[in-house]
């Protein structure tokens, strides 16, 4: 793997733990941070011995692991910004966050602390979010003049509905973990202290699972879901009939019906 600045990799179990570490700017994203995330992403996708990534904030420069998650993008970068400058930006943020969506292994945000504005945006990208009980969401950026430009605008709306993200965006106001949890923001809300291991819980049960099947099944959630219920649901079947060409499947059934273990390996 790649070495990192702003970024710290940890891999057991088929698990990966991508920890996004700026102490003293509260993990905020800037544009190193963004170039070491499309790589490390894509070095992860090429990897078979991981199914599951989990994406979390590293500690403060007090060492305090649950100050932030992500504190924003970097607005000692944006300040100066000129117009093509903030397109540039945000492009160059949509090449990984659209990795976290699409990459073939499942993506877990494990939101500690602060998920404001980039922050929000990135655990958006991600496949299923777990929040710990202090976490605090929120996109801020029309109170500094601006709108969201990491996708906010968007997966907002498709996860928590129009009228909900226009509120929050249009207001700048900031929600707790259980507030998100209510507006179908978040999966699931934790004491912090268990926030790791709920989170790793997860992704050994689902990384017990079918690892191929569950990659074609993500993306036929993510293909299938702004195309007509018709359409989709014939790329469903597509889908359906290749994951019954596998090893896993023949495995899979002949396991459930001799009454045995699964040994499914496909990825």
């Amino acid at each position: 793997m790649s070495k990192f600045n702003n970024l710290k990799l940890e891999v057991a179990d088929e698990i990966a733990v991508l920890t996004i570490s700026r102490p003293a700017a509260l993990n905020a994203l800037n544009s190193e941070t963004l170039d070491e995330l499309n790589v490390a992403l894509t070095e992860i996708e090429a990897r078979d011995d991981v199914k599951v990534l989990i994406l979390t904030g590293g500690p403060d420069k007090k060492d305090n692991p649950y100050k932030s998650f992500v504190a924003g993008a970097d607005i000692s970068e944006m300040v100066n910004f000129t117009a093509a400058e903030a397109r540039a930006f945000g492009m160059k943020a949509s090449v990984p966050f659209f990795k976290l969506m699409n990459m073939r292994q499942v993506t877990i945000a494990a939101v500690n602390g602060f998920a404001l504005g980039g922050g929000c945006e990135i655990s958006m990208a991600c496949d299923i979010r777990i929040a710990a009980d202090n976490a605090t969401f929120g996109q801020p950026e029309t109170g500094l003049g601006i709108i969201p430009g990491f996708g906010g605008t968007q997966r907002l709306a498709r996860l928590v509905g129009m009228g909900r993200a226009k509120e929050l965006i249009f207001t700048c106001d900031s929600i707790d973990a259980n507030e998100a949890y209510r507006i179908g923001l978040v999966n699931k809300v934790v004491a912090k202290e268990e926030l790791m291991n709920t989170a790793k819980e997860m992704a050994k049960k689902i990384a017990s699972k079918g690892s191929y099947a569950v990659s074609i099944a993500k993306a036929a959630i993510n293909n299938g879901y702004d195309m007509d219920i018709k359409n989709a649901v014939e790329m469903e079947a597509n889908l359906f009939g290749i994951t019954c060409s596998t090893h896993d499947k023949a495995e899979g059934m002949g396991a459930f019906l001799e009454r045995r273990a699964a040994n499914l390996t496909d990825f």
